[in-house]
């Protein structure tokens, strides 16, 4: 096992591969320690969407710039990470629904995104299958530039190229101990040895609260459980992701054909709980077949459990911790973390490597939550 490196990343999520490969490629000596495989935490159980339509400014903006870099990814990387802009059709159910999406669009077209407002009779135009009487909507917002890729592939794809430029991935070694000296890093623990390093990235999603206390960090994230279903394949009906912030529920339909998506369960309580739930597939099917009355017929393949890793705020923590110098915060993204993905790591890769720190690094910071009034993101679902 390697034993020393310029920065260490606990996590082989989307966000430790991206940024591993970010580094890499500027030549720092960088090492990724995973205690399972690649993408075995909230990258491999999500639902693969990538939207721009949010309610805060640094999200929307880590988005647009993000899908700009999506739009250019698999060239970079030299593999298909399927992906394709379908749009975001987002439910607007009531008056309070509405004047907050006036709010978001106007912000929204403010940085550079075509999104509009789209009537209740409009809705069918953009996805056949759906009802709108019986999603109880008075209009939607979409943006054509949204869409979906694989996250798999993305995250392997990001890995492969990492490795290709000289970074060292370890899967199933587990980060044990983060090695401090006068409130600065020194190195990290694992199972199998110790790194000796002066940097490490904390992208380590749900359990990143745990690896933050190994130097004595407390975090205010907390784990909430989300479940997610499959569908047996069928015919190409529709192309965009349709969600309801009010519901919870979203779902899309993937190339090969199946209906993926998922809602919170009535009586969803945050934890780390792995168990799928017979309330799920019940809630998932009075919803979604109240969207989309065509889909009654269809078969559910399989389901399972993900976590989002909740902030306060629902905004991701990111940068330097200022309390223990070499420690770096890239987690917290509250089920959004594969989406935000690449512009998140480009900040934070030049960081790292070149000391540049811009705004959005501040007003992400861990201490934003220390006595401050801080801006919640409403745009979630679930």
């Amino acid at each position: 096992m390697k034993r020393k490196a310029d920065v260490v990343i606990i996590g082989g999520g989307i966000n430790g591969c991206a940024l591993a490969y970010l580094l890499a490629k500027k030549g720092i000596n960088v090492v990724v320690v995973e205690q399972e495989y690649l993408s075995s935490g909230a990258t491999g159980a999500c639902g693969a969407g990538i939207r721009q339509q949010w309610s805060t400014k640094e999200n929307t903006e880590l988005a647009i710039k993000s899908v700009k870099i999506f739009e250019k990814l698999s060239k970079e990387l030299g593999e298909n990470i399927e992906f394709r802009q379908g749009g975001y059709l987002i439910a607007i159910h009531d008056d309070k629904d509405m004047e907050q999406a006036t709010k978001n669009v106007a912000m929204q077209r403010s940085l550079g995104l075509t999104v509009d407002i789209v009537p209740p009779e409009k809705i069918p135009d953009i996805v056949p299958i759906l009802d709108a009487q019986g999603m109880r909507a008075i209009g939607a917002t979409f943006c054509p530039t949204d869409g979906h890729a694989n996250p798999f592939k993305t995250t392997f794809a990001y890995a492969r190229a990492a490795q290709r430029h000289g970074a060292t991935i370890y899967t199933h070694t587990k980060a044990t101990g983060i090695i401090l000296k006068n409130r600065k890093v020194s190195g990290v623990q694992t199972e199998k040895g110790i790194i000796t390093t002066p940097t490490v990235v904390n992208a380590a999603g749900v359990q990143s609260t745990d690896v933050a206390k190994m130097a004595d960090i407390s975090l205010p994230n907390v784990p909430l459980r989300k479940e997610i279903m499959v569908t047996e394949r069928f015919e190409p009906l529709f192309e965009a992701m349709v969600i309801s912030f009010k519901d919870g529920i979203y779902f899309s339909q993937q190339p090969e054909g199946h209906i993926v998506g998922g809602i919170p369960i009535p009586d969803q309580q945050s934890g780390y709980k792995t168990l799928p739930t017979v309330s799920f597939v019940r809630h998932m099917a009075s919803t979604l077949t109240r969207y989309a009355p065509r889909l009654k017929h269809i078969n559910m393949l399989r389901h399972w459990t993900g976590f989002y890793d909740v902030t306060p705020d629902s905004r991701p923590i990111l940068g330097e911790d200022h309390t223990i110098r070499g420690f770096i915060h890239c987690h917290g993204f509250s089920g959004h973390g594969f989406m935000l993905s690449p512009m998140v790591t480009t900040l934070l890769a030049e960081y790292i490597a070149e000391g540049k720190a811009p705004l959005m690094l501040t007003t992400l910071h861990l201490d934003r939550f220390k006595g401050k009034k801080i801006e919640q993101e409403t745009s979630v679902v679930g």
